[in-house]
């Protein structure tokens, strides 16, 4: 029997685009905080819904092992969680019901939960703690198991007598270092790792080293962690990697941090542990192009063994950058681009089209970027409205209809943009295909020079050339006539 079972509402399958490219990571953030209750005298188990098929599979789990308490806790260092899916919340409201019928107390954490809690608080759950969860869960435990009073505890949210109370907010940690290692030994590591094996990916686990980020994009959230930014440090970080190359045989990794290696001087304190502890690694990060560009950053991060950054380019347009608030120019764009690609780093951007006030003439800016600087990927959206953001105050009034993605594939336009959902699904299609054909193009002068340079993928885009290049060319004509409609 165990005092606490973790779970989240994040079930891979619900999410067609994201299993379908069968790179599924395990939820960090709530094996943070299974291993600090563990840490703290907790007996607790982790039910990782992430590979499952129903929220339904959890009953037979809890009613085993009838635990005082049901956490469902997400994992705010995945992206696609701060986005407030409705499969995420239809799932949580099924796990809640389940864990309730257990006689359970239910606490949730995460950010669908911190930026609507009374929904949460009406479908079953007894707490909802409203941004980073370690300290205010283990004191609500504490407090619990005392059968003392709640009122004092920090970052809790709870209904008394139909009332909802919501207490003052809790400062973020500053110090992560205090924080145990993950509880990784609580989930399948082998499932995850068939699953990469069976897409054809090399393993690779997250880990995040830092939590927060302190710039403004005005559509960018912070529920969790705030405007802050707080950093493990180096050491800690590679104590953290040397645990997992001799427990699991991992070598690879996404640094899932919003953005990596802002501290300075971090990533080169970072290079020296490694080779200090004769660490060989490959790693992957998103970061700024104006942090990038500091000092001996790409140089450091290129020892390291950085083999891809993704950065938010978001536009190729100058205009649309300053009306998001990004500080960054496209000209630093360009610049860290062609740096990295020097050091053999993979660059791959970020692009959303739809923000407030785009016309044509800056998606065109967008496209050109693209085709010029020919970025190893891409990842393309549209402008998303999250609570708490000033672009969300701006567009609040289109959203009685639809106020959230149903998943990550889907696209819709929730506000009314330039043009309609339907010209921005077009025009994603259209940016990958133009996006494929640079890249061919690119692989064919690699042909020519030296034709037993080209790797599987690489022929494999040159033959595709054949299918890109009509298609590309009816979606521009399609594109077209949508402008002309407005629509």
């Amino acid at each position: 029997m165990l005092d606490v079972v973790f779970s989240h509402s994040y079930y891979y399958k619900f999410d067609p685009k994201q299993w379908q490219n069968k790179t599924p990571y395990p939820p960090l953030g709530t094996l943070y905080a299974a291993s600090y209750l563990r840490e703290n005298g907790y007996n607790v188990g982790v039910f990782d819904a992430n590979l499952l098929d129903d929220p339904k599979t959890i009953e037979p789990y809890i009613e085993k092992q009838s635990p005082k308490t049901f956490v469902l806790y997400d994992d705010g260092f995945n992206y696609l969680t701060k986005m407030c899916l409705t499969t995420m919340r239809e799932a949580a409201f099924e796990m809640i019901k389940i864990a309730k019928k257990q006689h359970c107390n239910v606490v949730v954490c995460s950010s669908d939960s911190t930026d609507h809690y009374e929904k949460y608080l009406d479908a079953g759950a007894d707490f909802v703690i409203q941004g980073e969860g370690e300290i205010t869960l283990k004191e609500l435990l504490d407090t619990l198991e005392k059968q003392e009073d709640t009122s004092e505890i920090k970052g809790l949210i709870f209904k008394h007598e139909e009332e909802i109370i919501k207490n003052p907010k809790r400062t973020v940690l500053r110090d992560l270092d205090i924080l145990p290692l993950p509880a990784w030994d609580l989930i399948d590591i082998d499932a995850y790792k068939d699953i990469w094996k069976n897409g054809g990916n090399e393993f690779t686990l997250n880990i995040a080293t830092t939590r927060g980020c302190p710039f403004k994009c005005n559509w960018c959230a912070k529920p969790i962690y705030g405007n802050r930014y707080n950093s493990h440090s180096p050491e800690y970080i590679t104590k953290h990697i040397k645990y997992l190359s001799e427990t699991y045989g991992v070598n690879r990794f996404w640094m899932c941090d919003d953005i990596f290696g802002l501290k300075p001087n971090w990533v080169q304190n970072f290079n020296i542990e490694l080779k200090k502890e004769k660490l060989s690694i490959s790693y992957y990060i998103q970061s700024r192009v104006d942090l990038l560009l500091k000092e001996d950053t790409i140089d450091a991060l290129a020892e390291s063994g950085l083999k891809e950054v993704w950065v938010g380019a978001e536009s190729g347009s100058q205009k649309i950058l300053d009306a998001m608030d990004k500080e960054t120019t496209v000209e630093q764009i360009y610049e860290a681009t062609q740096l990295l690609k020097a050091k053999n780093v993979r660059v791959a951007f970020f692009i959303q089209f739809g923000y407030l006030g785009e016309t044509k003439a800056d998606i065109a800016k967008t496209i050109a970027m693209i085709k010029e600087l020919a970025p190893d990927n891409i990842g393309v959206s549209v402008s998303y409205p999250l609570p708490g953001t000033p672009f969300y105050d701006k567009v609040k009034d289109d959203l009685k209809l639809k106020a959230n993605w149903t998943d990550s594939d889907d696209l819709a336009m929730l506000f009314k943009g330039t043009y309609s959902s339907k010209y921005y699904k077009k025009l994603q299609r259209y940016v990958h295909k133009e996006y494929r054909k640079s890249q061919a193009f690119q692989n064919l002068k690699t042909l020519v020079k030296n034709p037993f340079k080209l790797s599987k993928p690489q022929w494999r885009s040159i033959v595709l050339l054949g299918y890109y290049l009509p298609s590309a060319f009816l979606d521009k004509i399609q594109l077209k006539n949508m402008e002309l409609s407005n629509g």
